[in-house]
């Protein structure tokens, strides 16, 4: 398998990953992916990655999000990653993520934040496996199908932060 920068052409097999984690109710309070144009919009140009079997097919992917448009928030982004239904807890994750630190410390990101869902226990610990510390739960913080929900922040500081 092999790491390799998310491009538009990645973004139908991108899309269904999204969606599966989606139909989940575990991944986002999301109901629908977006189309290309507005997912890529709404990363950054780097990093984002996929990660790609012998046949080239994309078996998880991972990309960073702005989480504000403030000019003091430009070093700290979101994290997402999305491994395809039947490639989860292979440590496809585990390596999306990894890279994904890497590149971003290169790109000058001194914060990284992940926001998931507490019961996704799998993604909780896959963060802190990673250096990520829990630094709160927001309890019912939005709805998800007419159901209120928490969610945990977790955090991780650059190397040279």
């Amino acid at each position: 398998m092999t790491i390799v920068p998310l491009l538009p052409n990645h973004w139908p097999a991108v899309e269904k990953i999204y969606q599966d984690g989606i139909d989940t109710g575990q991944a986002t309070f999301e109901t629908t992916t977006p189309s290309w144009e507005v997912w890529d919009k709404g990363h950054f140009d780097t990093p984002r990655l996929v990660m790609l079997d012998n046949s080239n097919k994309v078996q998880g992917w991972a990309a960073l999000s702005p989480v504000s448009k403030r000019k003091v928030y430009s070093g700290v982004a979101e994290v997402s990653v999305y491994i395809a239904t039947n490639h989860r807890g292979k440590g496809i994750g585990k390596r999306l993520l990894e890279e994904l630190i890497i590149q971003s410390e290169t790109a000058e990101v001194w914060m990284l934040q992940a926001v998931t869902f507490p019961e996704n226990e799998a993604s909780v610990k896959l963060h802190q496996s990673l250096g990520f510390r829990l630094v709160g739960r927001r309890e019912k913080i939005a709805q998800q199908h007419g159901i209120w929900r928490d969610t945990v922040l977790l955090e991780r500081r650059a190397t040279d932060g």
